[in-house]
């Protein structure tokens, strides 16, 4: 990931270059508005970090002729200016986060983090594979081996959120919040009927069984190359 500083105070742009290099950032650093203005629409960035008060052009003017350029890069706005107007003029002008002056360093980081995430493409997922079990998210269609598993509604959606934590155990109160909506145990073996069904249905003619109970955990949903 490359990264520019835009930053006048030195010692500051010193402190964020280091932190980010030991990140295993590639940080470049200006500490004049207008070169840094120049530097960014002249290269690419995966994020900017710029002050707000800065010599020949100040942050939010950076800002504003970077997006007027068409210019999406992810930016982190720092300033000493922290009243609520201030964040939001800096926010309206085109920045993606606004940290206030003194900040730790954790928190750059994971607030740089954060916009660069948002910045990527979302890659949509539309399959689910545990083994030779598959779900096709879109036409909601279960197979195993090649085959036609028929479930029902909640079957189904307890089979998908077993599937999206495969490997991993997934509680009886996971599962009451997540398929059934119930933020309260109803003191009811519904999870139990329904886990022996699903059993029944995706494992029953199977010579490999996919669905585990974890006796006094949950469940898990184990792929052969990961069974114990």
């Amino acid at each position: 990931m490359q990264v520019l500083i835009i930053e006048d105070d030195i010692q500051t742009a010193q402190f964020i270059q280091k932190g980010l290099q030991e990140s295993n950032y590639v940080v470049e650093h200006e500490s004049d508005g207008q070169r840094g203005l120049e530097r960014a629409m002249s290269n690419q960035y995966d994020a900017l970090i710029i002050d707000r008060m800065l010599p020949s052009l100040n942050g939010l003017a950076i800002i504003e002729k970077l997006r007027g350029q068409g210019f999406n890069v992810p930016i982190l706005i720092l300033s000493a200016l922290g009243d609520v107007d201030q964040r939001v003029e800096g926010l309206k002008a085109g920045g993606d986060d606004y940290l206030v002056k003194p900040y730790a360093f954790s928190e750059l980081l994971a607030r740089l983090q954060s916009i660069i995430r948002r910045n990527q493409p979302s890659q949509e997922v539309n399959f689910l594979h545990v083994g030779d079990l598959k779900i096709d998210l879109l036409k909601r269609k279960v197979t195993r081996a090649g085959q036609r598993v028929t479930l029902q509604p909640k079957e189904y959606i307890l089979l998908e959120c077993l599937m999206r934590n495969a490997g991993q155990v997934v509680t009886r109160t996971m599962l009451l919040d997540k398929v059934w909506d119930y933020n309260f145990d109803p003191q009811t073996n519904v999870v139990d009927v329904h886990i022996s069904r699903l059993r029944s249905k995706i494992d029953r003619d199977f010579d490999v069984k996919l669905l585990k109970t974890v006796r006094g955990s949950g469940y898990i949903l184990n792929a052969p190359d990961v069974d114990d």
